[in-house]
């Protein structure tokens, strides 16, 4: 397997780099999203929160992989045509927005009420209670849910390969079919990812630590 590594290494880092800016701005776009659809579904009034909570049904209830190929195989056929890439980063925002939603709303909805009213009393608008109370404190509690959501997505990244975007696994493909080493290119590919998870899990630890309250425990 080193050899394979070794000859191999420029064109699956290349891969990696691809499968990174994939994982990253799908999990960025999806927490955004994520956010207003937990807001939407919380404090919306009740065709918001009902059109939320359809949504998030219908995204959770269907698998990526089906969402992926709507989006890169069926809109062509209403004239919407998306590169592969482009088309695997908005399956992927729209899949991770939906299970951010959830996780969002657990933290949000742990924060205690009285919290947001005290806010209120204080002279407050509902909105920037939300935002200046209740969102600062559930935003850390769903960081370990965070570190879960981003190392699936660096997994379901690999998903991108079948609509032929360049990134990790499609390029293991390339070179497992030119050489037909196949069991020694994946798991040439399966350590990578592993070791890219180990060290995002390592960061997000660390970033746990840093913005945690002192006296207070978010992960229980």
């Amino acid at each position: 397997m080193l050899d394979i590594f070794l000859d191999f290494y420029p064109v699956l880092f290349r891969g990696l780099g691809v499968t990174i800016m994939i994982t990253l701005i799908s999990c960025t776009s999806g927490t955004i999203l994520g956010i207003f659809l937990s807001l939407g579904k919380i404090y919306g009034n009740k065709l918001i929160s009902r059109t939320v909570t359809a949504f998030i049904a219908v995204i959770r209830g269907t698998p990526l992989l089906v969402q992926l190929f709507i989006i890169y195989y069926g809109l062509p056929a209403y004239g919407i045509r998306f590169a592969p890439i482009t088309a695997a980063v908005i399956s992927f925002i729209i899949n991770s927005g939906a299970y951010q939603a959830e996780y969002l709303r657990g933290s949000i909805q742990s924060v205690s009420s009285g919290q947001l009213k005290a806010a209120l009393s204080l002279g407050m608008t509902k909105w920037m209670g939300i935002i200046y109370v209740v969102l600062p404190q559930a935003l850390r509690r769903v960081i370990p849910a965070w570190t879960n959501e981003f190392i699936y997505m660096i997994k379901y990244s690999s998903l991108a390969y079948v609509i032929g975007a360049k990134e990790l696994m499609t390029e293991g493909k390339l070179i497992a079919s030119r050489n037909y080493q196949f069991f020694n290119v994946y798991m040439v590919v399966a350590l990578i990812y592993l070791v890219v998870i180990i060290i995002f899990v390592y960061l997000f630890n660390k970033f746990e630590k840093k913005v945690a309250i002192p006296g207070f425990d978010f992960e229980r």
